[in-house]
């Protein structure tokens, strides 16, 4: 199947009425987001060269949450269709947690669950430093929060089961191949990040009051990524996808339904009194 068809019968997987809209942030930026459903907000933070498109709104994801909540896509800026600037200067470490928290302030959300992918990840664990008042629960997804004592992560990294996704190879390829990427934008980000890292505080996860989640491929380091939220969160649970690898679980056809249904079921169980 050909990119233009898988897309379009990605197309099927989408909610009813997305709603799309664009954000000039206050470094001048264009952000694009999309909305879908009603209830209490869920916001979903795609992985590195994805979109909401791609990672949320095309593998059904997006759709399962939306027949009970708000659900709140964002294409970071260099991704999908917000705008690409290709200068380092535009992606330092503070920028993308901030225009989430700006696309916030613009539709009137103060607290909401996120789903961040990958990079989306590492976005969630920002904000939860820098906002933890925004979160009524995190998740994170093909990551989590890294322990940074070596012998620590030497331990983690022992336990990680040992394999290989025979998808991973292809999704990769199908993910690289996409229209809205653009190469010398990523470039960017990945300098800009590196030369401007991000100033939030240290991540805190024996003073995070809200429930913390993590869904991993079987063969993406699964606990590497969790073993220290395991530790030190209140309120932590892992799901690990058998058999999976990092590319094989946000990206239409690849998605498996467990990915699907443990992070809907995460943030029901959570949602607010």
């Amino acid at each position: 199947m050909s990119i233009a068809e898988t897309e379009a019968e990605a197309a099927v997987a989408a909610p009813d009425h997305v709603r799309p809209g664009d954000l000039t942030v206050s470094d001048g930026v264009r952000i694009h987001y999309v909305e879908a459903g009603e209830g209490a907000p869920v916001v979903l933070l795609h992985g590195y060269t994805s979109s909401c498109d791609a990672g949320f709104f095309s593998d059904g994801l997006a759709r399962e949450l939306a027949r009970t909540h708000r659900v709140i896509g964002i294409d970071a800026r260099g991704h999908g269709r917000s705008e690409k600037p290709h200068d380092p200067a535009k992606y330092g470490g503070d920028r993308m947690p901030m225009d989430v928290l700006e696309v916030l302030d613009h539709l009137g959300v103060q607290r909401a669950h996120f789903h961040g992918y990958s990079m989306g990840g590492m976005l969630v664990a920002d904000l939860m430093a820098r906002a933890p008042e925004r979160f009524t629960s995190a998740s994170f997804g093909g990551s989590g929060v890294r322990e940074t004592d070596p012998a620590l992560a030497e331990t983690a990294a022992d336990k990680d089961p040992k394999g290989h996704d025979p998808q991973q190879d292809e999704a990769r390829a199908w993910l690289a191949a996409r229209a809205d990427r653009d190469d010398e934008a990523l470039r960017c980000v990945q300098e800009g990040r590196r030369a401007s890292p991000s100033t939030a505080p240290p991540l805190d996860l024996a003073k995070i009051e809200f429930p913390v989640q993590a869904i991993n491929g079987e063969f993406d380091a699964p606990v590497s990524k969790t073993q220290r939220l395991a530790r030190e969160a209140r309120d932590f649970e892992a799901v690990i996808l058998p058999g999976r690898g990092h590319n094989t679980i946000t990206n239409y056809p690849y998605t498996p339904r467990l990915y699907i249904d443990a992070l809907a079921s995460f943030v029901r169980a959570n949602d607010p009194a």
